[in-house]
């Protein structure tokens, strides 16, 4: 208490030069004090000095300057009579002869909230009425006072303000629920404002978003007493946002429904953002922000990214959507004309997730495989005839199967095939020549002997069909075979010619008639010694057998049918045609027409006359 007089006592001095006027006055404009505790009000006034006063009273009045309007009577130095509200409370601390006017109240209550004044009476008329005068706040906790920002990472420093204005009771600061404050320390200081004084304790901490809406507490206390009185603040701390929840990658089935979730810690809330890739989805400000995908689709699969931001910085998180979906239908890059001998390069592709196992397939025969690629190739270093056909490449895995057809087509010179041969009948001979190749082949019949060419121009006794790449060609002639006669096939197309003489197989009736009459008398001179030695034989026997013996198998005598012109024939089989038969076999019941020979080509330019002159009629059914 000896301190706070004595600082009042230096303050004066210094406030007698403030004053100014012959009347006027100086008290703080504010001052505070806790409920139940007490206050100083320092006053210093002034008037003319001429007037030189035998005594000096004073009166102070509550809320108002006027004595007309009865104001409450809070002190008064003639007759100590004061309003009810202030008795035993008030006390004027200063010497009004000199001019000090100090003013303590004790006990305070909120009803002593408001306006004090000061009157001076210096006897007769020379009464005044300061218009200077004080607002006192009576309060019930301390002031805890925030810097304008909190920011994570940044040391703050919170004060809790206590009024310390009464000299009888100091006040003790307690802080609450700070243990936990990173680097956290406690000051106290003293601080001075227009007279009035302020016990402040300082608490220094580094925040973190950990402390954001973190409430702090303030408790003062006096001592020898019960009085105790708190104030709180709640921490705003600010820092940059931190993604705390979103989804992880993951992989959907095409069609599926898809949430994406992702919740942000933030202060101030942040504009949140989701995007797949570079694309711009969905943005809010907000503290977490669910992105809704519908029937999803391949197009939906990639990169999603939420991104958070504010002022004090930015996070973000990726994910990835895999949409799983079956294989496209495969898409082949060509269908294929090559010609033999070339290289062959087929790409077959596809696309799915997961990665498809691609096959090209050749008559159900796996021709390549790819496991878990887009595409497959097949490849030929030198083409063939026989890799020609339609292929198919497949494409699957678990969620399906799809199918594309293709074709490779080979260009090739004609082969003729073993079905290529001719039949004598008796007097007819029908040949036949089958080819493959593509593109067709002509065939013609040469016979060298005669000077002749035959082709199906001639349609006259050439029949001509086509499946596929085979052409046959059907000659019908008719005519005794000789040993002189042989026929030549030949096919060519613009990537060769095949030559090849054909091989003639002979009938039963016409082996007999190689054989000639002289032949078959010796045949059956033969038969009948042999069929006269078994009978004897079984005569001996004394068996009745001989009536079996006549019912023997055919002679053991069997003649060759089969002709060999000059040279070595090939062996041949039927081959097929596709043009309408003009010639037809007998088999299939073809009547014969007379062939006017003349009207063949001749290599030489003979007639057929003299060419063919022991050809028999030739007629076409």
């Amino acid at each position: 208490m000896t301190y706070f007089y004595r600082t009042l006592a230096v303050f004066w001095v210094l406030i007698e030069g403030v004053l100014a006027g012959p009347w006027s006055a100086w008290m703080p404009e504010h001052i505070s004090a806790f409920e139940g505790t007490c206050v100083v009000i320092p006053c210093r006034f002034n008037y003319p000095d001429e007037l030189r006063p035998s005594a000096v009273h004073g009166i102070w009045y509550f809320n108002s300057p006027y004595p007309k309007n009865y104001p409450p009577v809070v002190f008064k130095s003639r007759t100590n009579i004061v309003h009810e509200s202030y008795v035993g409370r008030s006390r004027l601390l200063g010497e009004l002869n000199f001019r000090n006017c100090t003013l303590q109240l004790s006990r305070l209550s909120p009803e002593l909230t408001g306006k004090y004044y000061f009157r001076g009476d210096l006897g007769g008329y020379n009464q005044y009425t300061y218009p200077e005068h004080c607002n006192l706040e009576v309060i019930n906790k301390p002031t805890i006072v925030s810097p304008p920002e909190v920011v994570e990472g940044t040391e703050v420093e919170l004060r809790c303000v206590v009024p310390d204005n009464c000299p009888d009771m100091k006040p003790i600061i307690t802080w609450m629920n700070y243990e936990t404050l990173a680097e956290r320390s406690v000051y106290a200081q003293v601080e001075e404002e227009g007279s009035t004084w302020s016990l402040i304790s300082l608490l220094k901490f580094m925040p973190q978003r950990e402390n954001h809406g973190r409430e702090l507490g303030c408790k003062v206390t006096y001592a020898n007493t019960t009085f105790e009185f708190d104030g709180y603040t709640t921490l705003d701390v600010k820092f940059p946002p931190r993604i705390v929840q979103a989804n992880s990658s993951m992989d959907v089935i095409h069609g599926s429904d898809v949430v994406l979730i992702c919740s942000v810690d933030s202060s101030p809330m942040a504009l949140i953002t989701w995007l797949r890739e570079d694309e711009i989805l969905h943005e809010d400000v907000a503290g977490n922000l669910t992105l809704h995908l519908e029937n999803v689709t391949y197009l939906q699969d990639g990169i999603y990214t939420c991104m958070a931001e504010n002022i004090y910085g930015k996070d973000n998180h990726s994910l990835a959507l895999a949409v799983l979906y079956a294989p496209w239908k495969p898409v082949v890059n060509t269908s294929v004309v090559a010609v033999e001998g070339d290289p062959v390069s087929i790409l077959c592709s596809s696309q799915s997730n997961p990665e498809p196992t691609i096959t090209i397939f050749k008559e159900k025969k796996a021709m390549a495989m790819g496991v878990y690629q887009n595409q497959v190739a097949l490849e030929f270093e030198s083409v063939t005839h026989e890799d020609d056909g339609e292929y198919w490449c497949t494409a699957e895995n678990q969620f399906g199967q799809r199918s594309t057809a293709f074709n490779l087509t080979i260009e090739f010179a004609p082969i003729i095939l073993p079905d290529s041969k001719c039949t004598a009948a008796r007097d007819t001979v029908k040949c036949i020549c089958a080819a493959k190749s593509n593109p067709e082949a002509v065939i013609t019949f040469e016979l060298p002997t005669r000077n002749v060419t035959v082709n199906e121009t001639d349609r006259e006794f050439v029949y001509s069909q086509k499946t596929g790449y085979v052409v046959t060609s059907i000659l019908t002639v008719q005519r005794e075979v000789d040993s002189q006669l042989f026929i030549v096939c030949s096919a060519r197309n613009h990537y060769g010619t095949k030559n090849q003489q054909l091989q003639f197989h002979h009938s039963n009736s016409l082996m007999w008639a190689k054989v000639g009459p002289v032949g078959a008398v010796v045949a059956f001179a033969i038969l009948i010694a042999v069929v006269c030695y078994v009978s004897q034989t079984r005569k001996k026997k004394n068996t009745n057998e001989s009536s079996s013996f006549m019912q023997t198998d055919n002679p053991p005598a069997v003649f060759s049918g089969d002709y060999r012109g000059p040279g070595n024939l090939e062996k041949s089989e039927y081959g097929r045609s596709d043009k309408r038969f003009l010639a037809k076999r007998d088999d299939l019941g073809i009547d014969y027409a007379n062939i006017d020979f003349t009207k063949l080509s001749t290599k030489d330019k003979y007639t057929l006359t003299e060419e063919l002159a022991e050809y028999a009629e030739i007629r076409v059914k």
